[in-house]
Parts: structure tokens; sequence; C-alpha cells
């Protein structure tokens, strides 16, 4: 499966890409914020590449690798994976990019891709983006693609407090009122 926008092909990614995998996730300055993401060997990049192939093919949906129109390069990864926040199911955002495709608007253009996505094939759950709190330009790229701070839904997150961006339901409840997955939930 393919998304493209102006400029990007975000595509399912393939063992040909776990080079990328690795090379996004061992720079110190890509996980930053999320330091517990940070891959130190090769064999780590292998196995985040089965996880997320093991969610594709769970789901028919998972991260995309995303590169420019004619461009074997790989920019860096967007996509969603199903969890749980406060007990109830959403879908993760995430976005990464090599620091070279920083500052280009690369990854809130594939994001913004992927929220369209969502809206249209995956309308039942919640898509959010948990994002630390000093990390500026990420909440930058949510915003992009659509998602709105959800202050009420801010977590522990693995690596500490998380801010949650969260777009707007694409559906309803039965009981016909829209249905915003709170602490109570």
């Amino acid at each position: 499966m393919e998304l493209q926008t102006d400029r990007l092909l975000l595509r399912r990614p393939t063992t040909a890409d776990v080079d990328a995998i690795f090379a996004v996730h061992s720079d110190p300055e890509t996980c930053a914020h999320n330091p517990s993401d940070a891959l130190a060997r090769f064999e780590e990049a292998e196995a985040l590449y089965r996880r997320w192939d093991d969610q594709w093919q769970q789901y028919g949906y998972g991260y995309w690798v995303v590169r420019r129109h004619g461009s074997a390069q790989q920019l860096g990864f967007c996509g969603i994976k199903p969890m749980d926040l406060h007990g109830a199911p959403v879908l993760n955002l995430f976005y990464r990019f090599a620091t070279s495709a920083w500052g280009q608007g690369f990854a809130g253009e594939a994001a913004a891709a992927v929220a369209t996505w969502v809206s249209h094939n995956v309308p039942g759950l919640p898509l959010i983006a948990r994002i630390r709190p000093a990390n500026l330009a990420s909440q930058r790229v949510a915003i992009r693609a659509g998602l709105n701070r959800a202050q009420h839904l801010d977590s522990e997150g693995y690596d500490g407090f998380d801010w949650i961006y969260m777009a707007q339901p694409a559906n309803r409840a039965p009981n016909g009122r829209d249905h915003t997955p709170g602490p109570r939930d």
C-alpha cells in the first residue's frame, strides 16, 4: 500500500529498509526527546522491522517509509500503531525523520497524508500523537496533520510526561455524541 503527496511517496517497509531504520533510530538527535526509542545495534533495527511488518500483517496498516518522488533515499518513517490510552483504543501517529530531512516540511506533509488515510480507512479509532512538551517541532507536525492539543488526555509516557494531540473524531459514538477517550474510559 502506498500513499502519495505532492512531494512524497509513502510505502510499506521491506527488509531493504532495515539500514535506514538503523540509521535514523541510532542517531542521538532523532531520539533526543524519546531516548527509549534509540537503537544501539543493527540487530535491534532488524527486530524493529519485524515488529513493524507483523503489525502490517495483522492490521493492514502501520509505519510507512517516506521518500521523495523519484528518489530511493529514505527520508524517514511515518505511520500509525494501535495502542490504548487511558484504557481506550487509539491509533498513535508516529513520525521520525533523518536530520538531513528536518526543516523542509516533510514530516508535516507525511503526517497529514497518514491522518487523512486514517480518517477514511480507520474512522472508528481516535488518532493521537504523544509528544514531549519540549519537542516544539513535533508539536508543529501534529498541528499540521490536523491534530489539536488534548490536555485532558496528557499522561506519563516511556520517557516522561507526554502531551497528547488528537484529531477530531471521524465518527460518533452509538449515543450520538462524540466520544473522546478520557481518564475514566
